[in-house]
C-alpha cells in the first residue's frame, strides 16, 4: 500500500494531515509509504521535519482580487496535475487524499488520469472552491464540520484530524501543569486569547480592554507577526503572551474562556478540549459558518468583527456567570469529533486494501 497526502498552503491544512500519517504509522504502515505532494510553503519544512517523504510542485492558487496572475492558474496547474500524476505512478500510488486548498486541484485531476481512488477532506463548514471541484471526482468527501459542505456528493462529517494530545485531552488532569507552564498563581478566571498564526490585530488590540475591564488573568498568543499587541496593560493581573503555543494542550487546560478567529481546527479544537469560546470570525474565509456550528450548540458566543468594541463586555458578562460557561462547556463536548485522524487512516486502508 502507498498513500498520497495532498496538503499544502497553512498549518490549517498541513496539521491534520501529519495526523492522518500519524494514525496510519500507528496502524502498521511505514511512514515511507505515506508520501506528501505540496507545495513551497508550510509543507515543505513540516512534512520532512515529521519524517514523511515529501515532494514539492509549482501551484498556484486564486487571488480574491482581479490579478493577471490568475490567468496563470490553469497553465500552471495542467503542468502540475501532469507531473503530480507521474509522481504518483512512480510510486505506486494506491489512494490519494487532498486535504482541500489549491493543492486539491492538480491533485483531483492527477488521480483522475491514473484511475486512482481520489478521497476529498474539507476541513470547513463552508467548501472552498478547491473542494467543491475535487468532490466531483472523489469517492467521497470527508468533512471536518457540518454545514453547507454536507450539500458535497457522497460527503459524510467525520470531524477535523486532531494531534492525540488534544483529542484525548483531560482538563482536570493537566490543569495544574498547565497553570505552572504559564507562571500563573494569581486566583480567579483566566482568559485565552488567540492571535492566530500571523497575529490578528483586532483581536491582539482588543486584549488590553478585555484585561482592564475583567481583570482577569489572560494568556495571550499573539502571533509571530504580535500585529497590534500593545505595550502595557491596565491590569495588575499576570498578562502572560507568546507569539505561539507547540503544546495547545496546556493553553486550553489553563483557561475559561477563549476569544479567538474561527478556522476550522480551532472550532474543532475548542470542540475536543470542550473550552467555551467568544469567536470573531473573519468573513471574507468562510470562518462565520465555522463560527456557528458551536453557536448553534450553545458552546459558542458570536461577536462580528464590527462589533469588537462590544468584546470586553461580553467577556466580563461570560466570567460573571460559571453556570452559563460550564453550559457551554458541556455542549461543546456533545459536537466534539475526536476520532477523525483514525476513522479516515481506517477508510485509506480499506481503499487501498481493495
Amino acid at each position: 500500500m502507498t498513500f498520497i497526502i495532498a496538503a499544502a498552503g497553512t498549518g490549517g491544512h498541513v496539521v491534520p494531515a501529519l495526523s492522518i500519517a500519524d494514525a496510519l504509522v500507528a496502524r502498521g504502515i511505514v511512514p515511507d509509504a505515506v508520501s506528501f505532494f505540496g507545495g513551497d510553503r508550510f509543507e515543505a519544512t513540516a512534512v520532512p521535519a515529521a519524517g514523511y517523504p515529501f515532494r514539492g510542485f509549482p501551484l498556484a492558487r486564486l487571488r480574491r482580487s482581479p490579478t493577471p496572475r490568475n490567468l496563470a492558474i490553469p497553465f500552471v496547474t495542467g503542468k502540475t496535475s501532469r507531473e503530480m500524476a507521474a509522481a504518483m505512478s512512480d510510486a505506486g500510488a494506491s489512494v490519494v487524499i487532498a486535504m482541500s486548498g489549491y493543492v486539491t486541484v492538480p491533485a483531483a485531476l492527477a488521480a483522475r488520469r491514473l484511475g486512482v481512488p481520489l478521497i476529498v477532506h474539507e476541513q470547513n463548514s463552508a467548501p472552498t472552491l478547491a473542494s467543491r471541484f475535487g468532490s466531483r471526482l472523489a469517492r467521497f468527501t470527508l468533512l471536518g464540520l457540518p454545514g453547507p459542505a454536507e450539500r458535497l456528493p457522497r460527503s459524510v462529517v467525520v470531524g477535523n484530524p486532531l494531534r492525540p494530545s488534544l483529542a484525548a485531552f483531560d482538563r482536570s488532569a493537566l490543569r495544574d501543569r498547565a497553570r505552572d507552564h504559564y507562571g500563573l498563581e494569581a486566583p480567579g478566571p483566566v482568559v485565552g486569547v488567540i492571535g492566530g498564526s500571523l497575529g490578528a490585530m483586532v483581536l491582539n488590540e482588543s486584549v488590553g480592554a478585555i484585561a482592564a475591564m475583567t481583570r482577569a488573568t489572560v494568556v495571550h498568543l499573539t502571533g509571530a507577526a504580535a500585529a497590534g499587541v500593545p505595550a502595557e496593560t491596565a491590569s495588575p493581573l499576570p498578562w502572560v503572551r507568546r507569539p505561539y503555543e507547540p503544546e495547545m494542550e496546556y493553553f486550553y487546560a489553563a483557561v475559561d474562556l477563549v476569544v479567538c478567529r474561527a478556522g476550522a481546527m480551532t472550532v474543532s479544537e475548542l470542540a475536543a478540549t470542550a473550552t467555551p469560546a467568544i469567536l470573531v470570525p473573519l468573513e471574507r474565509v468562510g470562518q462565520l459558518e465555522n463560527a456557528r456550528v458551536l453557536e448553534k450548540a450553545g458552546a459558542g458566543a458570536i461577536v462580528r468583527q464590527a462589533d469588537v468594541a462590544t468584546l470586553p463586555a461580553r467577556v466580563t458578562e461570560l466570567l460573571a456567570a460559571p453556570a452559563t460557561l460550564q453550559d457551554m462547556s458541556a455542549a461543546a463536548r456533545r459536537v466534539a469529533l475526536t476520532n477523525a485522524a483514525g476513522d479516515i487512516a481506517d477508510r485509506l486502508m480499506e481503499i487501498a486494501d481493495g
